[in-house]
């Protein structure tokens, strides 16, 4: 046993794997619970988006936490997974007609709608099956947030939600509809945000939207401020959970909630990022012009965030002790931006040594993919190992 990891264990199977260490997967499952508990009126929904292996969705489910949605395959999943109806939302721009219909089979809590053609729609498909669709309006705020471009979603420019301006009138068209039920606002302005002063902003134009509204007589049952909050990839082992006490408390102090108003949530990435890592063997060593490269049997197939997203992973060599040396951490895929590492250091490499790329619980066995017809990567929790 090297660390956290059953490296003796690892030895005899094929990589490369994900590998979820699930008591600290509980630990920070049991941290959101005890500071959510402290605030009247807030709900987590797990974004099923991030990781949907189905053990680790089944101690999630176990935790309590409701579920995101945002297509009807992870809806599929989360009732196979045993998440309760109620607690399940169901967002995305493109919602097809066959997801819509699934969401109104199960009757699930809400669909958070982006758009009048989506809300007509729905509108239109619940009066088929003779269901009435709770909704609750994705509002894009302009809200920046500081993080990767990439993974942006508040600002007016983005794809999503609906325009501050025209909220009105969506929720008075919605009003005029039979199968329909106005029941709160959606936000979400991106993804690995540490900084809470772009949640405390966001808490800001939804205090702002709420006078509004209120002003014309429109009161708002349910707000759904998202996710967002981001890990320490740097430093997973200094910091293993996230800091969802200050993440939290932010909206406690900011947000100003109406009386019996609920405040949901859509935590992702701070859920699972920091209990997986992905699991590789090393094939080369390879001595180049001017530096060493480590030739993984992972790639870019398998973890696609460095690649697309040039996004830090931390890389540890756990069968080896030696010196530290500096390799490039490379894949074997045909492509030049199969790199997780340039000039990371790392204790010395052979072939055959086993590494682990940390913090990749969140969007690396979902978002894994057969190119170069390569199979996609197992997942296993820490109790496959007992």
């Amino acid at each position: 046993m090297k660390g956290k990891f059953p490296i003796e264990r690892f030895a005899g199977m094929r990589t490369p794997f994900y590998y979820y260490d699930t008591e600290l997967l509980r630990a920070t499952l049991q941290a959101i619970n005890d500071e959510t508990r402290k605030h009247e009126g807030f709900c987590v929904h797990y974004a099923v988006k991030a990781n949907a292996n189905p053990k680790v969705l089944r101690y999630i489910r176990e935790a309590g936490l409701g579920a995101d949605c945002v297509s009807g395959g992870e809806i599929e999943a989360a009732i196979r997974a045993g998440f309760p109806h109620d607690k399940i939302v169901f967002a995305g721009v493109g919602k097809s007609d066959w997801e819509i219909e699934l969401g109104l089979k199960h009757d699930i809590f809400c669909f958070n709608v982006e758009s009048i053609p989506e809300l007509e729609v729905i509108n239109e498909l619940a009066g088929a099956n003779e269901k009435i669709a709770r909704v609750a309006f994705r509002i894009n705020p302009d809200v920046g947030a500081h993080t990767h471009a990439n993974i942006t979603t508040g600002l007016a420019e983005n794809k999503f939600g609906i325009a501050m301006n025209d909220m009105e009138s969506v929720i008075e068209h919605a009003s005029q509809m039979k199968n329909v039920k106005f029941v709160g606002l959606h936000f979400h302005i991106g993804s690995q945000i540490l900084d809470m002063g772009d949640f405390q902003a966001l808490c800001n134009r939804i205090n702002e939207l709420q006078n509004q509204l209120e002003n014309h007589h429109i009161t708002i049952e349910n707000i759904n401020v998202g996710g967002g909050l981001g890990v320490d990839y740097q430093h997973p082992n200094r910091m293993p959970i996230p800091d969802f006490k200050a993440y939290f408390e932010t909206y406690a102090k900011h947000l100003k909630r109406r009386p019996g108003q609920t405040i949901h949530f859509e935590l992702g990435r701070a859920v699972v990022a920091q209990c997986g890592s992905l699991i590789a063997r090393t094939l080369y060593i390879k001595e180049g012009a001017h530096k060493k490269f480590a030739i993984l049997d992972a790639g870019m197939t398998d973890l696609i965030r460095p690649a697309l997203y040039q996004a830090f992973h931390k890389i540890e060599n756990i069968s080896s002790e030696e010196p530290m040396q500096a390799y490039d951490v490379v894949g074997p895929i045909c492509e030049s931006s199969d790199v997780f590492a340039k000039q990371t250091d790392l204790n010395t490499a052979h072939r055959g040594d086993i590494m682990a790329i940390r913090s990749a619980g969140a969007y690396g066995e979902i978002m894994a993919s057969g190119y170069n017809c390569r199979q996609l990567p197992k997942g296993y929790v820490s109790e496959d190992f007992l």
